[in-house]
């Protein structure tokens, strides 16, 4: 997503993409609505000379754009065909690893949709079905209807409200989680006076490392089925966040952090929840 929008350099976007391949990542994740699809395409100039099958592309579906014109959100199943089909030729693919919608409508049944995208599964346009932005109880339905592989979700050191009931959920059923915002969506570097975010920088300072690695190596401890998205925009933010698989915290590190967290004032539902019904935002 942060390869999207305007002043972005797409040649550093590019080579971002490839070093990331180089270092052994493979995991893309992108969504239609990003840029109307510019995002699609950076993407299909990015994996030419590249083998598509070792690459492991995530795609979420919705219509946002139209929150700004003033118009309604489509994240149900009425569409996705045509959608998957429009993303395919911009992504210059036959199928995306995982297709998901960006957001649940709560006025439309979760395994209607669902079902919708098992059907692109058995046509084999799409491998596995994923959610975004979700409760348990709307994991467990969807997951009731097809198996899901992957939900996203935020996570981070500033917002750990995932751990209440969904972290378990998703475990319980065997779907990895795909964590975002793991940099406190900008907050960790627009509230220094925080005790949290000083405790970070002390840290980093202390193991002359960058506060991304920080943030990052916390996430990782969380566990092998946690997947961090690394929103980097350049070579150069990308090799600094690599270096965190390198870093591991200690317990009295983690410790640290945990009481630095208790009494932070930036904590917990750092992004607001967007609640669709009848594709109208509500919330």
């Amino acid at each position: 997503m942060n390869m999207t929008g305007a002043p972005i350099d797409q040649k550093e976007s590019i080579a971002t993409i490839h070093k990331a391949f180089d270092s052994g990542i493979n995991l893309l994740n992108t969504g239609d609505f990003y840029g109307d699809g510019d995002n699609e395409e950076l993407i299909a100039k990015a994996m030419k000379g590249y083998d598509r099958d070792k690459a492991f592309i995530s795609l979420k579906y919705g219509t946002f754009s139209n929150l700004t014109k003033g118009g309604t959100i489509d994240v149900g199943p009425k569409n996705v065909k045509q959608y998957i089909t429009d993303s395919l030729k911009r992504l210059n693919i036959d199928y995306v690893d995982l297709y998901q919608p960006a957001r649940i409508d709560v006025g439309i049944p979760v395994e209607e949709t669902i079902g919708a995208i098992s059907n692109l599964v058995k046509e084999g346009y799409v491998r596995h079905i994923g959610l975004s932005e979700v409760d348990a109880n709307i994991l467990k339905k969807a997951h009731e209807t097809h198996s899901i592989s992957l939900v996203e979700m935020v996570y981070s050191i500033i917002d750990e409200s995932i751990e209440n009931k969904l972290l378990s959920t998703a475990r319980d059923l065997g779907i990895g989680v795909v964590a975002f915002g793991v940099l406190g969506l900008g907050k960790l570097f627009k509230s220094k006076e925080d005790v949290l975010v000083k405790m970070i920088y002390q840290m980093a300072e202390e193991k002359q490392v960058s506060v991304s690695q920080i943030a990052h190596a916390w996430i990782l401890n969380k566990g092998m089925d946690i997947i961090p998205l690394i929103g980097a925009k350049n070579v150069a933010q990308l090799e600094d966040s690599i270096q965190s698989v390198n870093l591991n915290l200690s317990h009295e590190d983690i410790i640290k952090l945990q009481k630095a967290k208790s009494i932070s004032k930036i904590t917990e539902h750092s992004m607001p929840k967007m609640i669709i019904k009848n594709g109208v935002l509500i919330r």
